[in-house]
């Protein structure tokens, strides 16, 4: 093909705050209702608490002002349109808004409280599985469905991913982290077992995306919102070692599992690192590794490095310049691309400028493999059915192979961290 076949592993998506109501089951309309009347009024107060700041973070989850653009998480013609003026024709669904019965937080980031009624909140997660299911039924080709699943809720968890399987929501299963002040079991727990066995059952992927296993950073504005940014990747890229080392990946080796969002530059520093504790762990007679992690290791019958180069893929939301050639360590089939629309640190509307500030050095093979093989694979994307829409939207093989000065790239694209200045190989003055 002349044209690349773009495909974001990273989107994010979900229906307007009243938007969920017909998915909910009807026993909890009348609730729903009150909820949804409260979430209006809280948010007109959120919006007066940010009213003086010059990008508020409620746009965070839109790349503008909500209000204006909130539509850009529900509106399928919107969301093509865009997309295809953008350069990419495929996407990952994560979930964006909030659900039915979500509690509201003090500030933007603060993690909802765990007390509340955990009956309704399964409810409203099950509520959004539905909704994405009739958003991908719109352009089936086109989107990977990402189910929700509730760790307390094991057995209606598994029921829920043989419900994903059973109705197309081929981008697999969003497992939540359990940071230490949840109230859950932690992922490395036995309890989980039924829903790893489910979901490699299904031949689904275990997705885990940055900002989900972060704990409460607490009613502390605006210094909390620092600290989420600041931490949220590592509380994400845990689960790899959580799952790891607790043998997930040994007793499931069809189970491919995609962290999305924390970078790419951690993993080959985090493989060396585990790769020494595993080996102290195993091999070593004396150390405090080899008492405390001996048991653990015993059943583990690859390497960390083994298991990630089997089963492990980063969703690359937003691949930076400086570290395209660094997915030849990580491994070029480990990587997807992905645009994190309509997210405001995301590359719309400026991703084809995007695309040749990253790819420019790397071989027309690999690129491919980045942009789409990767996510084909893991996804279930059909690439003949998506061929013809790419040769329509989708940049040439030629164009992302041709760099581009940084002079040249907008100044408010710089917001995304794929052509932020401290993320280029080229001067970035």
């Amino acid at each position: 093909m002349e044209h690349h076949i773009v495909i974001s592993a990273d989107t994010h998506c979900g229906a307007d705050l009243r938007g969920y109501r017909p998915y909910l089951e009807s026993r909890y309309h009348d609730e729903f209702d009150e909820w949804a009347d409260f979430m209006d009024e809280h948010n007109e107060r959120r919006k007066a608490m940010f009213a003086d700041m010059e990008r508020s973070p409620m746009e965070v989850g839109v790349d503008g002002d909500p209000e204006v653009w909130g539509h850009r998480n529900w509106s399928s013609s919107d969301r093509l349109a865009e997309q295809e003026a953008d350069g990419f024709i495929a996407e990952v669904l994560f979930p964006n808004t909030q659900p039915p019965f979500a509690p509201p937080a003090a500030t933007a980031f603060e993690a909802p409280p765990y007390s509340d009624n955990f009956e309704h909140r399964w409810a409203g997660l099950r509520a959004h599985n539905r909704w994405v299911a009739e958003f991908v039924s719109q352009a089936p080709e086109r989107r990977a469905g990402i189910a929700q699943v509730f760790l307390g809720d094991v057995e209606g968890s598994v029921k829920e991913i043989e419900w994903a399987a059973e109705n197309g929501l081929k981008g697999g299963v969003l497992i939540p982290g359990a940071p230490p002040d949840s109230p859950f079991e932690p992922l490395y727990s036995k309890s989980y077992e039924p829903i790893w066995a489910a979901t490699a059952a299904a031949g689904l992927p275990l997705n885990h995306h940055a900002g989900g296993g972060s704990p409460n950073y607490g009613n502390h504005f605006p210094s909390s919102l620092a600290m989420f940014v600041l931490e949220a990747t590592w509380w994400t890229q845990r689960a790899l070692w959580h799952l790891m080392f607790s043998g997930v990946f040994e007793r499931y080796p069809n189970l491919k599992y995609v962290t999305t969002e924390t970078g790419t530059a951690w993993v080959p520093d985090t493989l060396e690192k585990l790769e020494s504790f595993f080996h102290r762990m195993r091999y070593s007679k004396y150390g405090s590794e080899t008492v405390f992690g001996s048991q653990a290791v015993a059943d583990m019958s690859l390497t960390p490095s083994e298991y990630f180069a089997r089963q492990c893929y980063i969703g690359a939301s937003f691949l930076r310049p400086s570290e395209a050639l660094l997915t030849r360590t990580v491994g070029i089939d480990r990587v997807m691309w992905g645009s994190d629309y309509p997210h405001i640190e995301g590359s719309h509307p400026h991703t084809r400028e995007h695309l040749r500030l990253t790819f420019a050095n790397l071989t027309e093979e690999e690129t491919t493999q980045i942009l789409t093989t990767n996510a084909a694979e893991v996804y279930g994307f059909d690439l003949v059915a998506l061929a013809p829409l790419a040769e329509q939207f989708c940049p040439t093989k030629a164009e992302v192979a041709t760099p581009i000065d940084y002079a040249d790239i907008p100044e408010r694209a710089k917001g995304c961290p794929g052509m932020n200045p401290l993320n280029q190989v080229q001067p970035a003055a």
